[in-house]
């Protein structure tokens, strides 16, 4: 059983608008075959099926991607996207490089817009990609921010109980 948290850093100006969770029902998924991969979309679009999160503020695109032995999955990404693989189950080699990337690994790609990926023996990786927001990242916890002087307003927040609450 597998179960995975996408959290989003949001631009400043949407910072302390109020948290949206979506819980999605893994039957919910559709899932499609791209070549030889079997893929579920989570978040964005493939071979015309649109995953069920929606409304993310930097256009993320979330697949669940499973590879037979000796396959290869192709995946055009969308222009001017960041993107990782995260692998948790078996291995995966991605990119020109041919990266060999192993259970638990993270590989973050490069620019470019396909990603190639094989799989010697078989493995599962999920595919992250959004829209980069350009701005400086201060975290502390659970805690994202801009700058240290919000994370410390952000914790003074929470300590005496005026943090946005879901």
């Amino acid at each position: 059983m597998w179960g995975f948290q996408l959290w989003v850093n949001l631009p400043a100006k949407l910072k302390m608008t109020k948290p949206r969770y979506q819980d999605i029902a893994p039957e919910k998924i559709p899932e499609v075959m791209v070549g030889d991969a079997r893929v579920r979309v989570v978040a964005g679009e493939v071979a015309g099926q649109r995953g069920p999160v929606e409304g993310i503020a930097v256009d993320a695109q979330m697949l669940d991607v499973t590879l037979a032995a000796r396959t290869t999955f192709r995946h055009a990404l969308p222009a001017g996207h960041a993107a990782f693989v995260y692998v948790f189950e078996g291995s995966a080699i991605v990119g020109p490089s041919k990266a060999k990337i192993a259970r638990g690994e993270l590989a973050v790609l490069g620019p470019g817009d396909t990603l190639s990926a094989t799989s010697d023996d078989g493995g599962r990786f999920l595919l992250l990609a959004g829209k980069p927001i350009g701005e400086p990242v201060a975290r502390y916890g659970p805690f994202v921010m801009n700058t240290d002087a919000e994370i410390r307003q952000a914790i003074s927040d929470y300590q005496t109980g005026r943090l946005v609450q879901g």
